[in-house]
C-alpha cells in the first residue's frame, strides 16, 4: 500500500531516514530511494501514473519512496499527487538552510570535479544564489504548498539535528505519523543510529561566505518561525 512520501529536504538526512526505515519490518521501498517520478519535467499521463502506482502493490507492507527534489514541486504537480494519492503521509526533514546550502554547494563542487581550494568565492556565491539552491532552502514555500494540497496533519516536519540528538524519538514520531509500531525500531543499535549515511565533504564555512548565506536566509528563517509559531534555534 503506497502510503509514505518523503519530500526532502536535500542534504538534510533523508538518506539516513531511508536506511533506518528500511530496517522496520512493516515498511517497504519497492523502487528504492530517489525515484524522481513526480518531478519528471514531462506531462505525467494517466498511463504513466498508473504504471508507477502499480509498483506499490504489496498489501502486507506500508510502501513509499523518498525523493528530496519533491520539496520543490510546484502547486499544480502537488495537487496532481493528491488527486491520485490523497491519503499519503508526508515526511519533511528541515536543516538549518545556511548549513544545507553550504553542504549542497560542497556536493556540487565534487560533482564539478573541483577540489575545495580550486573554487573561487564567487563560484560559491553563484551556487548559493542559483534557482535550485534557493528553492531547496525555501522551507516555508514547501510546507505551504504541500499543506495546501494535503492538509496540515498529513505533513510531519522533522529536524535534522534530532538525527544526532534524539534519533529514537525522531523515529517514534515517524512511526506514529505513518501508522506503524515504533517497537519495530527497537533492534536498531545505538551504533547503527549514529551511522553516517552519504556523508559529504567536511569543510567549515568561511566567514565571508557565511555572511552571504546569513543575508539570504536569515529573513526566511524568521518568516518560517512566525508561520510555525516556534523558535528554530538556527
Amino acid at each position: 500500500m503506497f502510503r509514505v512520501l518523503g519530500i526532502g529536504a536535500q542534504k538534510a538526512g533523508t538518506s539516513w531516514l531511508y536506511e533506518m526505515l528500511l530496517r522496520h519490518s512493516a515498511i517497504s521501498f519497492p523502487q528504492g530511494k530517489e525515484v524522481h517520478f513526480w518531478n519528471h519535467p514531462a506531462t505525467l499521463s494517466r498511463a504513466l501514473i498508473q504504471d508507477y502506482l502499480r509498483k506499490f502493490s504489496d498489501p502486507e507492507h506500508i510502501e513509499g519512496e523518498i525523493t528530496p527534489a519533491y520539496g520543490t514541486l510546484n502547486a499544480g504537480r502537488v495537487r496532481l499527487i493528491h488527486d491520485w494519492q490523497p491519503r499519503l503521509r508526508l515526511l519533511f526533514v528541515m536543516r538549518n538552510p545556511i548549513e544545507r546550502a553550504w553542504s549542497s554547494a560542497l556536493m556540487a563542487l565534487k560533482r564539478a570535479e573541483l577540489e575545495f581550494g580550486e573554487a573561487s568565492e564567487q563560484w560559491f556565491i553563484d551556487h548559493f544564489r542559483s534557482h535550485g539552491s534557493l528553492a531547496r532552502g525555501d522551507y516555508l514555500h514547501t510546507i505551504k504548498t504541500w499543506q495546501n494540497a494535503f492538509g496540515a496533519d498529513a505533513l510531519l516536519i522533522l529536524q535534522y539535528q534530532d538525527i544526532a540528538l534524539a534519533p529514537r524519538t525522531l523515529l517514534d514520531r515517524v512511526a506514529e505519523h505513518i501508522g506503524i509500531d515504533p517497537n519495530g525500531f527497537n533492534a536498531l543499535s545505538d551504533e547503527m543510529l549514529r551511522k553516517k549515511v552519504f556523508q559529504g565533504i567536511d569543510e567549515t564555512i568561511p566567514d565571508a561566505l557565511r555572511g552571504v548565506l546569513e543575508a539570504i536566509y536569515r529573513p526566511r528563517i524568521h518568516a518560517l518561525e512566525r508561520y510555525l509559531g516556534e523558535s528554530l534555534q538556527w
